[in-house]
């Protein structure tokens, strides 16, 4: 496998079709509805119009959601509500139908995909086509080891990159994307924190299970001592990964990349997902162009990423349940927009005498 060096996919993500983008703009001028009366339906539209390439814009007609699934071994500090190595209930769950992401995937008529990209957990406990993707059993504490080594590192962007092909090759046309993990909004909070130059306590919150103040502070303790660890590797995007992120955040990031690389639309859920699209702007500066941020979660760490790309949350709605539950929440809003921007009609000339 030759080396991955994720700057390259600066090169391989194009340039929006400043055309299309006019073409937009300019048929929504037209359209009997004024400009402007559909708030920001009128602005998903343009986004999706832009990601698309093409005026009118496709309906969003086979979204999918996918969930990468990980144990993050700074957990075992105690800075989750959950216990260490606990994911796979979390994936359990989703499988039965008893989370909050299955119910609105069922009401909303979406499939939902899961990939283990680093459970901690007996293979044998969960169906073939969740684990046959794992990188490896658990990640490392951040706190005091490498969560991968530079080899699985790769090994997982790789693996997100194939989801992404194997999603837009079966014809998703959009990804709520989301994880499954114990200890994720820790790594996640640590790589928000390296790539913005921020202190521990400025990034870390309580997490999706909210967690009380002596955790809290196990928390901000566990970022700080991986933050000594990332900044030296700042410069090597896949050893920052290697050093504080984790096999499903690499593989998050690899899907990411890839889905820009394929202009398929992603909305973004909570801080993890918030904290690979850091990762992979820094790789590619246009690559969030095909991204939404669904909602915004309450974590001070999503709030500081996403002010960095300068992506502006469909909604607060205060959901910090995880599962990519709360952009799920925006999917129906972005069809709400595809169908206005494609079906409503063009004002009838005015005549001149």
């Amino acid at each position: 496998m030759s080396a991955l060096n994720l700057d390259d996919f600066s090169d391989l993500i194009e340039r929006p079709d400043s055309g299309v983008r006019r073409d937009a703009e300019e048929r929504r001028e037209r359209l009997a509805v004024p400009a402007g009366a559909l708030g920001r339906l009128d602005e998903l539209g343009e986004w999706l119009a832009v990601a698309q390439a093409t005026v009118p814009v496709r309906p969003v007609a086979r979204p999918r959601v996918v969930l990468f699934a990980g144990d993050h071994g700074v957990a075992e500090l105690g800075v989750s509500a959950r216990t260490a190595g606990s994911a796979h209930e979390l994936v359990r769950a989703v499988l039965e139908g008893g989370s909050a992401v299955s119910v609105l995937a069922r009401r909303l008529d979406v499939p939902v995909r899961i990939i283990d990209a680093g459970l901690d957990c007996d293979p044998a406990l969960l169906p073939d086509d969740v684990v046959r993707h794992r990188v490896r059993r658990g990640s490392g504490r951040i706190d005091i080891e490498n969560a991968l080594t530079t080899e699985e590192a790769e090994q997982a962007v790789r693996l997100g990159m194939r989801i992404a092909d194997e999603e837009a090759d079966s014809g998703t046309d959009l990804v709520v994307l989301g994880d499954l993990s114990v200890g994720g909004t820790t790594a996640a909070a640590t790589l928000i924190a390296a790539l913005c130059g921020t202190d521990a306590s400025v990034v870390t919150g309580r997490g999706g299970a909210p967690i009380d103040d002596l955790a809290w502070m196990r928390k901000c303790a566990a970022v700080r001592d991986a933050l000594r660890r990332a900044r030296p590797v700042l410069g090597d995007l896949l050893e920052l990964l290697a050093a504080v992120g984790g096999a499903d955040l690499a593989a998050i990031t690899g899907f990411l990349l890839q889905s820009s690389v394929r202009r398929m639309p992603v909305i973004l859920d909570g801080v993890v997902s918030s904290a690979c699209a850091l990762v992979a702007q820094r790789a590619a500066f246009r690559s969030p162009d095909s991204w939404l941020a669904g909602q915004l979660s309450g974590e001070p760490a999503q709030a500081k990423a996403l002010d960095r790309m300068a992506l502006n949350p469909l909604l607060d709605h205060g959901v910090t349940v995880g599962e990519g539950a709360g952009a799920l929440l925006a999917l129906p809003l972005v069809q709400a927009a595809a169908a206005l921007a494609a079906e409503l009609p063009e004002r009838a000339e005015e005549k001149t005498v």
